[in-house]
């Protein structure tokens, strides 16, 4: 995808943009996210850039990386927001979204998370079942408003991905079936609370060819135009997100401009306002996490590097057998050899790497792990009594904390002991 790397290496040392690492380790502590401010812009940047062809709006999906600070740099570029909870949609508020660019997806959505929506006034709702639809419109007549909507549509199509973020397949709980769309949006327009405002679909993420996006947006074009046909007015086509970024070094995804291009060029004449919902490409990139190394030890033929940050801090290897780039600060000469990474959680899965090929590493010495912007911290946890770690941006030579680490004490906030037990 060609984006400028954010992690540079000056003789055995690493910098992020004009930061030593080394440095804000020492600050910050670790295990610690980091991410490039100047990263982050050039992604979003490049992006708008591409769709600049047609009437579009870039909804920044907030569950690849919801720090407020990360979403008002978004905002601060020309981005509404893509939200699937309560949560989410106060988030981007607070970063200080305009509520007619944010868009509500998801497939279980509360009662009291779309009375929310329609009071601040949201640009559409992704619906996702005719049940759905039908409460939307009760809350809706209930606050005297009218919802503008579209339907999630599934096309069937196999998005080439990991099977855990598949959802443009039949089997997955994600959408109605395409051929269901006209009854769909018939039923819409039966009702008096509900607006038909567009058309949504989104095939699945990390996806590293344009071919299963084409099919689907062929099928969301025939749709559309069928839709045309019986009447009903569609403002926007929601294509979703899901575009790739290169882990491994092995992957190849599409650009930003191929993506565009795919699109302006199937659905460029329908007269509509295209959405898209990137995530992972703007912020996987941009981010690094940074751990440091513990102890070393050899079970067996296996030797293993242990490490403080764990699969609750950065859980995509374990849950997605994710291969991501790694590297070791300071750079120490000698020859290279298979190590596991692993870190102190009592799981076996726990696991950043098996056998990497790594150059010596020393107790104390930084093991940080690439791309780690997108999906990182907001799938985090505090399985095994863990605080949450740290997340810090970068903006050339300046570093600024923009989550503290959690304290022990804030672990157990708001439990208590029943008081048969006192």
């Amino acid at each position: 995808m060609s984006f400028r790397e954010v992690l540079t290496r000056r003789e055995a040392a690493l910098y992020l943009e004009q930061v030593a690492v080394a440095d804000l380790a020492e600050r910050f502590g670790t295990p610690l996210y980091v991410y490039s401010r100047g990263a982050l812009i050039e992604r979003v940047e490049r992006l708008r850039r591409a769709f600049e062809g047609a009437p579009h709006l870039l909804a920044y999906s907030l569950k690849a990386n919801m720090n407020l600070a990360i979403v008002r740099t978004f905002l601060d570029h020309g981005c509404g927001a893509d939200v699937t909870s309560r949560g989410e949609l106060e988030r981007a508020l607070r970063a200080g979204a305009d509520p007619r660019m944010i868009v509500y997806s998801g497939v279980g959505k509360r009662a009291d998370e779309i009375e929310r929506a329609l009071e601040v006034g949201i640009r559409m709702f992704n619906v996702e079942s005719l049940e759905e639809l039908i409460t939307l419109d009760a809350r809706a007549q209930a606050l005297g408003k009218v919802a503008p909507i579209s339907f999630r549509l599934n096309p069937d199509v196999d998005p080439e991905t990991h099977p855990k973020i598949a959802t443009g397949l039949r089997s997955s709980k994600f959408g109605i079936p395409i051929e269901d769309a006209a009854k769909a949006y018939a039923h819409a327009e039966s009702l008096l609370n509900v607006r038909v405002a567009g058309v949504d679909c989104h095939i699945g993420s990390q996806m590293t060819s344009l071919g299963p996006l084409r099919d689907a947006l062929l099928r969301i074009k025939n749709v559309v135009l069928a839709l045309h046909a019986q009447g009903h007015r569609i403002e926007l086509i929601d294509i979703g997100g899901g575009l790739g970024v290169e882990y491994s070094g092995h992957d190849d995804p599409p650009t930003p401009e191929a993506y565009a291009a795919l699109a302006l060029e199937v659905l460029g004449g329908l007269d509509a306002t295209l959405v898209c919902e990137p995530g992972r490409v703007l912020t996987a990139g941009a981010g690094i996490f940074v751990t440091r190394a513990l102890y070393r030890k050899q079970n067996a033929d296996r030797k293993f590097l242990i490490v403080d940050g764990g699969m609750n801090d950065l859980l995509r290897p374990a849950l997605y057998q994710a291969e991501m780039r790694i590297e070791t600060d300071p750079l120490r000469a000698g020859d290279r050899a298979p190590v596991d990474i692993v870190g102190p959680v009592c799981e076996t899965t726990d696991r950043f790497a098996e056998q990497r090929a790594l150059p010596n590493v020393e107790p104390g010495d930084l093991v940080v792990i690439r791309d780690a912007g997108a999906y990182g911290f907001a799938m985090a946890s505090g399985y095994n009594g863990r605080p949450l770690v740290a997340e810090v941006m970068v903006d050339g030579s300046r570093a600024e904390l923009i989550r503290r680490r959690q304290t022990l004490e804030e672990t157990w906030q708001g439990e208590s002991i029943p008081e048969w037990d006192r």
